[in-house]
């Protein structure tokens, strides 16, 4: 049975227009489950991870302006309450769509940590965007009177930016192991993980947010993962994003995406994280990297939706299992209209 990793963005579970609400995150929760039932009929091992972005800021800002009636919270304690929170909501959802599909599979939500470097150039660098979108006159008011760092996020307005330091170790990746040979549908690298740093075997968390794409590629590599999927807000990845010029990229090889991210496609608080990931896990042995959103995941799975982005050994018209010719084949955009 092929695994496959599948990465939930955390505004994949509050999308565009939503408020956020457990409502709206159940809603959004149980529409990402009936696709990974349908996965799973097909014959795919599942894992899955989840982003926290939205989450972990509304942690963020209940602690600040709460501050003055009880004691606040530290960063990666409100990356922590963030994976118990969306744990609890994707393994409710998944449950009752197991049980609806009647498919006896248990699931486990794993509280895991990630360690990082303490001196990683990124803890003074901040450059994961965290909480709402904001106004121009709202974050300038913000930062002026809270200090934040803000910065406008791929033309959809402004967001708060906090430190991400690369993930090098999954602290829980032997329990996690386990539970996956034990059939079990696990949860796990939350928000890209709680961060910690290790001295002596001692962790220590650490003030900042971990991208779950880079943090999901350690994973998937580690457990011998083919194919990594990220469920993000967009159907696939574009080229010329939000300008007139946009278009669809559908197919590519390895290096190919390499060129675009030379050519400044990607900025690195919005698709940035998950190309690097894609980058990450086909280096580390990984076969495709599927990025879509939750409502095409199953077609893009099957092969008629989403970004496929595949090793420099793989051909764009075929698919190394079996030879099958892949439906996207024809509509892989040439690297020289990049450069135009």
């Amino acid at each position: 049975m092929k695994m496959m990793l599948i990465a939930i963005g955390g505004n994949s579970l509050i999308r565009a227009g939503e408020k956020g609400s457990i409502t709206d995150q159940q809603a959004n929760a149980r529409r990402t489950a009936k696709a990974i039932v349908e996965l799973i009929k097909s014959g795919h091992a599942v894992v899955i991870t989840h982003g926290n972005g939205p989450q972990v800021g509304a942690q963020l800002i209940r602690s600040e302006r709460s501050a003055d009636q009880v004691p606040g919270q530290t960063l990666d304690v409100c990356g922590a309450a963030s994976q118990g929170e969306i744990g609890y909501i994707l393994a409710q959802a998944l449950s009752a769509e197991f049980a609806l599909a009647g498919l006896p599979i248990p699931v486990a939500s794993v509280i895991t940590r990630t360690v990082v470097c303490a001196d990683d150039l990124a803890m003074i660098r901040p450059t994961k965007p965290v909480g709402p979108f904001y106004t121009r006159g709202e974050a300038e008011i913000r930062t002026r009177q809270l200090g934040w760092t803000i910065v406008e996020d791929a033309e959809r307005g402004y967001r708060r930016v906090v430190p991400s330091p690369e993930p090098i170790e999954i602290v829980e990746l032997p329990v996690i192991r386990e539970l996956v040979k034990a059939g079990v549908l696990v949860i796990a690298c939350g928000g890209g993980g709680i961060p910690v740093v290790r001295a002596n075997d001692i962790y220590q968390g650490v003030e900042a947010v971990i991208d779950k794409d880079p943090a999901s590629a350690l994973l998937a590599n580690a457990l011998g993962a083919e194919t990594l999927v990220i469920s993000t807000a967009t159907d696939c990845v574009y080229l010329d994003y939000k300008k007139s010029t946009q278009r669809p990229l559908r197919q590519v090889r390895l290096s190919e995406l390499e060129a675009y991210c030379a050519a400044g496609q990607f900025p690195p608080g919005n698709m940035g994280p998950k190309i690097h990931a894609a980058k990450r896990f086909l280096q580390g042995g990984g076969r495709e990297v599927i990025i879509t959103s939750y409502e095409n995941l199953a077609a893009a799975v099957a092969g008629s939706s989403g970004t496929h982005i595949l090793p420099d050994g793989e051909t764009l018209a075929t698919k190394a299992t079996g030879g099958k010719q892949h439906e996207l084949a024809s509509k892989a955009i040439p690297l020289e209209t990049v450069r135009r």
